[in-house]
């Protein structure tokens, strides 16, 4: 359990960060206009989907004494770290340049991810066919994976603070955990994948993949759930630094710590939910958590501002009506983490039910397209928000750390933020819960493959 736990921190720790900075750093600090920056988001998504099935066929058919999984995941360690350090450097030139350098190295920092991540994902459904002790496995991995989130994000409001030259050193920090953490992980799991069951190993074109994929009536739910409920979450994580700078006018000092209380909220939420559905039932946990996720969005639209130009001090004050407001919003943030980590959770633990209605269980394939079509669901998403954005009249600028100004956005903008934040979230999660309002909640799934 620690062991598998560690093995989605590196992974975890990268995707953390890129969720909640990539998109302010591209634009607050790289300099990059709103519409480039989601551009370059989706091509991020797109290409990490298209090497998803690759990788995950390639992993299935590996054969060495330690199972197909362990030698991608040490393979990849040290490039997801490199690329991972690489990623937060600006460098020198003009738009296009900087675009070309950063379509290059985030190409490179996906192929690395994925090359250790999928082959991971899909070791929870080999080591074991007991349910509970899967769901166990994937509550083990996500609690390790938003507490090398936590740490990432401590690091970076430790190091933003002091403004831009903060990303290269947190890109070495944090590449370096990636890296041991992966590692590691790869040791201490090297006996159970030994013993672990391996996939058929039987080559299959795409078409054949893709008509396994149709037919498998269990899996398309679960991946129209996932799918709903991810792009819910990266909509909101790639929005929220500027939610919280731009919309509620929360210092720059400050709102980098922001996020940590959702990751620990998060983290509470995913040991909470994770006993509740092996009492109750996964998809009662699923309604309890995303229930509490809508009415925080919901929330984030009406929360008012703070004053421009609050203190620390007056926000301490407990006489000071930005208080008040500083209160609710960090009261939202954290039952925005507790209901959001039903996201983690829930889908990969419902993913074994469609694999085992498979006959030949070929957990690579699987892991992949789950992850292949959620990535391009995030893609399109962030594509769409750097649109919404530039649309709306939303500013970019390469000095928003040093300037007090950049935090003034046209009132279009700063609908359109709140709408990212908190509506568009709340329909994707509602539509997730109705999907899965007729499925039958079993500890060994009865369904059949259809053939």
């Amino acid at each position: 359990m620690f062991s598998y736990g560690l093995g989605d921190a590196g992974t975890g720790l990268a995707a953390t960060q890129l969720g909640f900075y990539l998109f302010p750093f591209f634009t607050g600090a790289a300099g990059l206009p709103a519409f480039v920056a989601g551009s370059l988001l989706m091509v991020i998504k797109v290409w990490d989907a298209f090497n998803d099935p690759i990788i995950g066929w390639l992993s299935d058919h590996t054969k060495s004494r330690w199972g197909p999984r362990l030698p991608w995941m040490i393979a990849g360690a040290t490039p997801l770290g490199l690329s991972l350090a690489a990623v937060w450097w600006i460098p020198h030139g003009n738009t296009s340049e900087k675009t070309l350098y950063y379509v290059g190295i985030t190409i490179l920092l996906m192929t690395a991810y994925t090359s250790v991540n999928l082959p991971f994902s899909a070791l929870s459904t080999e080591l074991t066919e007991e349910t509970n002790i899967r769901t166990r496995l994937n509550a083990a991995r996500f609690t390790g994976s938003i507490l090398a989130g936590l740490s990432g994000l401590i690091v970076a409001a430790w190091l933003l603070s002091s403004g831009n030259g903060g990303y290269v050193l947190m890109g070495r920090i944090t590449g370096s955990i990636a890296t041991l953490t992966t590692l590691i992980s790869s040791w201490g799991l090297a006996p159970y994948a030994k013993k672990a069951r391996r996939p058929a190993g039987k080559s299959e074109p795409f078409k054949v993949q893709l008509n396994r994929i149709i037919r498998n009536k269990i899996f398309i739910k679960i991946i129209c759930l996932y799918l709903l409920l991810w792009v819910s979450l990266q909509l909101m994580q790639t929005v929220s630094i500027i939610y919280l700078e731009q919309v509620m006018k929360v210092p720059e000092e400050i709102s980098k710590w922001i996020p940590i209380p959702f990751q620990i909220s998060a983290l509470l939420g995913l040991q909470f939910w994770s006993l509740y559905s092996n009492n109750y039932g996964r998809v009662k946990a699923l309604y309890g958590g995303a229930i509490l996720w809508i009415i925080a969005c919901l929330a984030s639209i009406i929360l008012p501002p703070l004053s421009y130009g609050v203190s620390l001090s007056q926000l301490l004050d407990i006489n000071n009506i930005n208080s008040l407001k500083m209160f609710f919003l960090l009261l939202t943030i954290i039952l925005i983490g507790f209901g959001a980590s039903t996201a983690y959770l829930i889908p990969w633990s419902l993913l074994p039910d469609a694999i085992d209605s498979d006959p030949e269980k070929p957990a690579g394939i699987y892991t992949a397209w789950m992850v292949l079509i959620q990535k391009i669901g995030i893609g399109l998403s962030v594509q769409v928000l750097g649109l919404l954005l530039t649309f709306a009249g939303y500013q970019s600028n390469n000095q928003c750390m040093e300037l007090p100004d950049c935090l003034s956005q046209p009132n279009s903008a700063i609908t359109t933020i709140r709408i990212c934040m908190g509506l568009i979230p709340s329909v994707l999660i509602t539509l997730g819960l109705l999907l899965m309002r007729d499925w039958v909640d079993r500890k060994k799934t009865q369904q059949t493959f259809s053939s």
